[in-house]
């Protein structure tokens, strides 16, 4: 890599002379590049182009802070340009980095044609802007995040420039040796963490939590491998707490470097670690982390869109792709030195099409090392089709109603919710189960605004049905949300037959296990799993058979009540591959791997997921341990 004095001059003599640029500096990956000429500002697309191009980095243009518009005049005028069809709804400002940001229900309309009006306002008020849907429902999580930008905008600008200068580094040797360590989630389901070095860089792949076993909370991340003052970078692939739930905690004892992921990760992450602060005080349990810690994560979190390539070390650049798992999953690409070594984490993905997201990307430009997961990698794990588990939660429900009862289906509130929401939503209005309501509690409603607000990861014919059909099933007045806590809950279960969505998706604390209390002695009841339910959790003891339930009241006394409601499994509706799935997805990776490593699944699916790749495939296979290291290249 060349040096930052190399890159600026060599930036300078590649602009065209009428270019002058007051100012350069590194903020995060990208090179600011800033300006007082207008039509620099206006024209700099194919400039962008070029540099970028030549360069091999993210540069953008801003312009200086003392030749933009007032704030209040450039609201005036944005307002008088923009027509009133395209019903903008806010108009806020990033002082720090030059932006602003348009919201509204016609994103095409403040375009305008051609970006034509995009262009008329940075030409005029000097203002980069930018142009986002207002979303149907409103997301509390991302207004607080928003506000937090705002309000530190200064703070965060420093920590860009800080991020900057580590990232562009000169390098101090040239060969290029690689070594990854599992500290978590290998021959397991929870507590994803993989420690990838260089002899530069030091960079981790997500930092979750086990879910299902409070004593094994941590990644190994006492191992010697792991060292945070020198961690260079985090990559985060999903919000799931399983793969996000304690990045906050190293920011607690010291991290200060990045964060990335999609915008969408970091809305949902942020929501789920809040929730958790709140759960662990309501239950007067010590927390790991405090919403301080949460501040800082988002404050250093650099959000990136899918295939955009991304410097985040002297010798590593990374790529986000669609994983097709929830609503901003990602597979990981890196891409090491100068092309001399390519690894993709497959993190959590569905290489299949669902109602709410399309399915993973299996096309990359270079790729030697293949990490994936083997959740349902197991010879025993056949997953129904779409149709088959359709039709089966439909006679579940039909069943059950018949009956006067009540149907409990726990969820993620990320993911599976919204895809079962949708699945109801279709099936209420093709008749095929009666109109009853639908109560959602907990985290779900704040989970499914997010989803809203971005769109453009939500599948195309999602898209296509709320945009263009006007049919948005997440408004659907079959949902209701409970906010009224236990007294709403004693009302649902003594009103008539309904269906209830509720956290946590594995029994684990939250509303679900409430309505599991007050639902459990009936046998008109159903308690119906739709999420894979990790091995430690009352979810997966429920699902191998035990019926006699220890719960605990609010002065933390415990009885034993003996379930008589029905418990069905409908894994169709995962968002995890099948082992088939894992398996042609394999098939088709392009290009072909050297070398594939199975993780995230309990210890015998992740081997015999290795053994069966590496005898149809011929490719060198292996299933690490945690805190195992193996020398890439």
């Amino acid at each position: 890599m060349l040096s930052i004095d190399r890159i600026k001059k060599e930036i300078l003599e590649s602009l065209p002379a009428k270019v002058k640029i007051t100012k350069m500096e590194f903020e995060g990956p990208e090179l600011a590049l800033y300006t007082k000429d207008s039509k620099v500002l206006v024209d700099d697309s194919n400039i962008l182009r070029v540099l970028a191009k030549k360069m091999r980095m993210r540069i953008v243009i801003r312009s200086d802070e003392d030749v933009r518009m007032e704030m209040d005049g450039a609201v005036e005028f944005i307002q008088n340009l923009i027509p009133a069809d395209a019903e903008v709804t806010k108009i806020f400002f990033d002082e720090t980095l030059g932006e602003v940001t348009i919201e509204g229900k016609k994103p095409g309309l403040i375009i305008g044609k051609q970006g034509a009006n995009l262009k008329e306002i940075r030409s005029e008020t000097l203002w980069r802007p930018k142009v986002v849907r207002t979303p149907p429902i409103a997301s509390k999580t991302i207004e607080t995040i928003r506000n937090l930008l705002k309000n530190e905008s200064q703070k965060q600008k420093d920590i860009l420039l800080k991020i900057g200068a580590r990232i562009h580094r000169p390098l101090l040797l040239k060969d290029l040796n690689i070594r990854m360590t599992p500290l978590g989630g290998s021959r397991e389901v929870g507590r994803s963490a993989v420690l990838l070095q260089t002899n530069e860089s030091s960079v981790l792949l997500d930092c979750g939590m086990n879910v299902g076993n409070m004593r094994h909370l941590f990644p190994s991340l006492n191992s010697p491998m792991f060292d945070l003052e020198n961690l260079d970078a985090v990559v985060v692939s999903h919000a799931h707490m399983d793969h996000s739930g304690l990045v906050p905690f190293l920011y607690k004892y010291g991290y200060d470097g990045p964060v990335y992921c999609t915008a969408p990760t970091r809305n949902l992450m942020t929501m789920l670690q809040l929730d958790y602060v709140s759960l662990t005080q309501r239950e007067g349990r010590i927390g790991v982390y405090g919403k301080s810690d949460i501040k800082s994560e988002v404050l250093h979190t650099i959000p990136l869109s899918w295939g955009k390539v991304t410097d985040i070390a002297p010798d590593i650049k990374l790529t986000l792709h669609n994983a097709g798992h929830i609503l901003g999953s990602s597979l990981c690409h890196l891409h090491f030195g100068n092309g001399d070594h390519n690894l993709v984490y497959t993190g959590d993905y569905k290489f299949q099409r669902t109602k709410l997201l399309e399915p993973a990307l299996c096309k990359f430009p270079r790729l030697e090392t293949l990490i994936t997961e083997a959740t349902y990698g197991g010879v025993q794990d056949i997953i129904p089709s779409r149709h088959e588990s359709e039709r089966n939660l439909a006679n579940i429900i039909n069943t059950t109603v018949e009956a006067g009862g009540k149907i409990l289906i726990p969820v993620l509130a990320v993911g599976r919710a919204q895809e079962i929401m949708i699945v109801l939503e279709e099936l209420v209005s093709q008749e095929i189960i009666p109109k009853i309501p639908v109560f959602v509690d907990g985290m779900i409603s704040e989970a499914t605004a997010i989803h809203t607000a971005h769109p453009e990861f939500l599948s195309v014919e999602l898209r296509e049905k709320i945009f263009h059909q006007g049919k948005n099933p997440f408004l659907s007045e079959i949902f209701q949300t409970v906010t009224g806590g236990d007294e709403d809950r004693r009302d649902i279960i003594e009103g008539d037959p309904c269906i209830i969505m509720a956290t946590s998706g594995m029994l684990q604390g939250g509303p679900s296990v409430q309505y599991l209390k007050l639902l459990s002695d009936s046998e008109k009841n159903t308690l119906l799993f739709v999420s894979y339910q990790v091995e430690g959790t009352l979810g997966r003891r429920i699902q191998k058979g035990f019926r006699d339930i220890q719960f605990e009241n609010r002065r933390g006394q415990s009885n034993m009540v003996k379930m008589q409601m029905n418990v069905y499994t409908l894994s169709g509706f995962s968002g995890h591959s099948s082992r088939s799935q894992i398996i042609s997805f394999i098939r088709r990776v392009k290009p072909k791997p050297d070398r594939i490593i199975t993780n995230h699944g309990e210890s015998s699916k992740c081997i015999s997921l290795a053994s069966t790749i590496h005898k149809r495939l011929k490719s060198d296979t292996r299933s690490l341990v945690n805190g195992e290291t193996m020398v890439l290249k």
